[in-house]
């Protein structure tokens, strides 16, 4: 697979939905993790990211215009243990719970599907990251049919210093919007501190329909670690 930048991932595509960044800096120091949401609709676009104490949850900005709660509200990141859990939806409660109990990331979500969103059949996407290591998931609909489901799975471990893997819910932009397809698109990790990651992440994003994004650097070795949260409603 060809490495490509995420600057050039980002800005090639008005609309990659939500989307998970996982990788290892050029040094072999730090774990980076980002994650973003984007939106057509009024009720999508009416969120912003709240830090918690182990992680974020998502909130309507205007609690007037929030019209269904049902698939925007939801904790993006929560922390088990040393394992951060990133998702695009109550998935990320499924596998803390299930992987509190000694259930596997895997287990938790073969018990989950696409969302109910036709007929766009948004795909499920989520990640765990533990000691350096990581792996990314997608539940997804078969071609945009809605009566059967695709799971997939992909494991990294000891990955690569300067690489990570970018995964996101659409294909691109449309009507229906077609899901992502292939394996988790190989990314270039330099060795910017986190605020020139976020920047240039946020900045890459379409202006028009990016919403809010996190961002968090892991020192691998002491677990210390730093986050940023950006979102457009302020």
């Amino acid at each position: 697979m060809i490495m490509r930048k995420i600057s050039e991932e980002l800005s090639e595509n008005t609309y990659p939905g939500r989307g998970i960044i996982v990788g290892k800096t050029t040094d072999g120091e730090k774990m980076i993790v980002a994650y973003f949401i984007m939106g057509r609709s009024v009720n999508s676009r009416n969120r912003v990211f709240v830090q918690e104490h182990a992680g974020i949850r998502t909130e309507a900005f205007d609690p007037a215009k929030l019209s269904d709660p049902s698939l925007i509200i939801y904790h993006p990141v929560r922390t088990l243990g040393q394992t951060l859990i990133v998702t695009n939806g109550d998935q990320t409660d499924t596998i803390y719970e299930m992987m509190a109990m000694g259930k596997s990331f895997e287990d938790a979500l073969r018990t989950r599907t696409f969302e109910p969103d036709e007929p766009n059949f948004t795909p499920r996407i989520s990640a765990i990251i533990n000691n350096g290591n990581y792996r990314m998931s997608i539940l997804k609909s078969a071609e945009g049919n809605g009566n059967t489901a695709r799971r997939y799975f992909f494991d990294y471990e000891n990955p690569l210093p300067g690489q990570g893997h970018f995964i996101h819910t659409y294909k691109c932009d449309g009507n229906p919007i077609p899901s992502f397809e292939g394996e988790p698109q190989l990314v270039e990790i330099g060795n910017e501190n986190i605020d020139e990651f976020t920047n240039m992440v946020w900045n890459n994003l379409n202006n028009d329909n990016k919403v809010s994004l996190y961002t968090r650097f892991i020192n691998i070795k002491t677990g210390e670690f730093e986050t940023r949260i950006v979102n457009k409603n302020k």
